[in-house]
């Protein structure tokens, strides 16, 4: 062996060995979570009913969360993300309550404590017993875990089976609950009104990007033709349904020995028990012959006597709620006090808070705004008419994120550039009235080709003909599918450039955003890039005098697939740096990112949560 090849071999064996013990380092951190996840340690302890009991009807709030992860998803939430908010709920005085005690409330009168929390888990995914019981311990609350009794027979590790629900029991931390029998979805047409009949889960989710509303759960309607009219009759839409149900009742008795006394409807808001009213009376008699309670409705988390045990509401946070939404959209269903989460006091000190709540939260400031209304922050330090801003905006695409220059606290007189509904906006307000002087599209910007309806009503059908190939029954019904597949692929459909009008596909409420905006103001002349790219250069503006304000704004409920409404809204302003921009002055005035100590803790944790979920993801 030569020497460039021992030089080779011996580093290549270095970094072998450095792999191997950063691996072992990892996997020894991933047990150890796991283990504190699914061993508790301390006992439940259940509330006591305090002195302060509500003389009247205080109601109680019920939270209910899709899942929970060791990072927030588009749908679960990160353990660090729940026990923000479940602790910010603790420090409000907010007690859990059990499924009894809402049996106690309704049925014999029985007072709640004044602020009650029912706190929900839905689908019964294995990961949420983990991340979520180590939180539930360490804040004494109890929970509800719902599932479905048909992944028991799947026996997907994904999901718990009948063995780790009886254990979740025992631990005092749990209680059952269930979502049905069976998630499937009936009566599907797509986003162009192509029919597509029944989809089970599999098949949604790959289809769910070129859907649009007209779809239903299984135990909903009846199930129709294209044209909406029933395939079945009302005897044999009774016995599909019936059928479920005793399905879920059998299972129940059989694995765990007792069918849960809690019921969501899936899905929620749809008239008294279904979209149809005979279907609505097939589900109400077994809704109550089989539970005791039932939730039907999502959206507010406020319950109180004047509902009924099976007309109950709950709230569902998102995955990408900071801690003041969640108390924000408590504070306006309840009409009780909140108090809101700052963070850090000394950077909130540079600032007055005129509307809405403010955290500020390592490098970000979190703005949230009032239920259909804003949210406004105004810097207490003087800044000079010339100036260089920096900010990176995270607050999601559907909203509005502003910053206001040269601007008194009443907004009479301001320049005002922002980002709302994924467009660059640059308006100004003199004593003349306000205008909007520039607005540029960001998909544009960005050099995204726009699709015509025809190409995207072509690709819509080229993803539903792959899903059915995909989970086809049989190879011959998957052949089938393909041989359409490729039929349609060389299926010849006009763009844009043929004069066929573009596809604007509407903004998701939890479609991210996250755009860099630096500017510049000198004179009466404004620089604005976005992302390193120039958006708009010296564009003339009117010279005044002011400061800065930050605003939060909802902008609408937008588009969401799923039955959910939002009229809160959460702009991230993250590392604002402001800086002297007259000449010769290059001052930084405020810098609103970590340093020092501080920076490098920061970037060390941000760096091991990257490690240990790229391990978590490909080990």
């Amino acid at each position: 062996m030569n020497l460039a090849d021992k030089n080779f071999t011996d580093r290549k064996n270095k970094r072998k060995k450095i792999r191997v013990f950063l691996q072992f380092v990892i996997l020894a951190v991933l047990a150890y979570m796991i283990i504190i996840g699914l061993f508790i340690l301390k006992d439940y302890r259940p509330h006591q009913q305090r002195p302060d009991v509500a003389v009247g009807d205080e109601g109680f709030i019920a939270l209910s969360y899709f899942g929970v992860s060791r990072n927030s998803d588009a749908q679960l939430i990160g353990i660090d993300v729940l026990r923000e908010q479940l602790a910010a709920l603790a420090g409000q005085g907010y007690v859990t309550i059990t499924q009894q005690d809402i049996l106690d409330y309704y049925l014999s009168g029985k007072p709640l404590p004044k602020k009650s929390l029912f706190l929900l888990f839905e689908d019964g995914r294995t990961d949420t017993a983990i991340f979520a019981s180590s939180v539930l311990e360490q804040l004494n609350f109890k929970a509800t875990m719902q599932t479905y009794p048909e992944k028991f027979s799947r026996r997907d590790v994904k999901f718990l089976m009948p063995a780790q629900l009886k254990e979740l029991e025992r631990t005092g931390y749990w209680e059952m609950g269930t979502n049905g029998y069976r998630l499937e979805f009936i009566n599907v047409y797509d986003r162009y009104n192509r029919f597509l009949g029944e989809l089970d889960p599999l098949h949604y989710a790959m289809l769910s990007p070129f859907l649009g509303r007209s779809y239903n759960h299984y135990l909903m309607d009846y199930l129709r033709d294209e044209s909406g009219n029933p395939q079945e009759s009302y005897l044999r839409m009774k016995e599909r349904i019936s059928y479920d149900y005793e399905k879920l009742r059998d299972v129940y008795s059989s694995e765990l020995g007792y069918v849960p006394r809690l019921y969501t409807l899936m899905h929620s808001n749809t008239g008294t028990f279904g979209n149809d009213n005979a279907v609505s009376a097939v589900n109400g008699y077994w809704i109550q012959n089989l539970f005791a309670m039932n939730f039907n409705r999502e959206g507010s988390c406020f319950n109180k006597r004047n509902s009924s045990l099976y007309d109950l509401t709950r709230m569902q946070p998102q995955s990408v709620w900071p801690v003041n939404h969640l108390l924000m959209r408590i504070k306006y269903d309840t009409q009780q006090p909140v108090s809101f989460v700052s963070g850090d006091e000394a950077r909130l000190a540079k600032w007055q808070l005129l509307a809405g709540a403010a955290e500020f939260k390592k490098e970000t400031i979190i703005l949230t705004s009032q239920p259909l209304a804003t949210g406004l922050l105004k810097l207490r330090q003087a800044l000079p008419e010339d100036l260089k801003l920096s900010v990176s905006l995270k607050g999601n695409k559907l909203g509005s994120q502003r910053l206001y220059l040269q601007a008194d606290e009443a907004r009479t007189h301001y320049l005002c550039v922002g980002i709302e509904n994924n467009t660059l906006i640059i308006n100004e307000r003199t004593e003349a009235g306000e205008k909007n002087i520039f607005w540029l599209d960001l998909d544009q910007l960005d050099g995204i080709k726009p699709v015509s309806i025809a190409e995207d009503k072509k690709a819509a059908e080229m993803k539903a003909l792959e899903a059915f190939a995909r989970y086809a029954g049989s190879t011959g019904e998957a052949k089938k599918y393909l041989n359409q597949l490729n039929e349609k692929s060389l299926t010849q459909v006009p763009g844009v450039a043929d004069g066929e009008p573009p596809y604007i596909a509407p903004i998701s409420t939890s479609a991210r955003g996250n755009r860099l905006v630096e500017l510049s103001l000198q004179g009466s002349a404004l620089t604005v890039t976005i992302d390193g790219k120039n958006a708009v250069t010296q564009l003339p503006v009117t010279r005044q005098s002011g400061g800065l304000l930050l605003e939060a704004g909802w902008s609408g409920y937008g588009w969401n697939q799923r039955n959910l409404t939002d009229d809160v809204y959460d702009g991230l302003f993250e590392k604002l740096i402001v800086t002297d921009n007259r000449s010769g002055k290059e001052e930084t005035l405020y810098d609103g990112r970590l340093h020092g100590f501080d920076a490098a803790v920061f970037w060390c944790r941000e760096r091991w949560n990257h490690l240990v979920s790229w391990f978590i993801q490909y080990l």
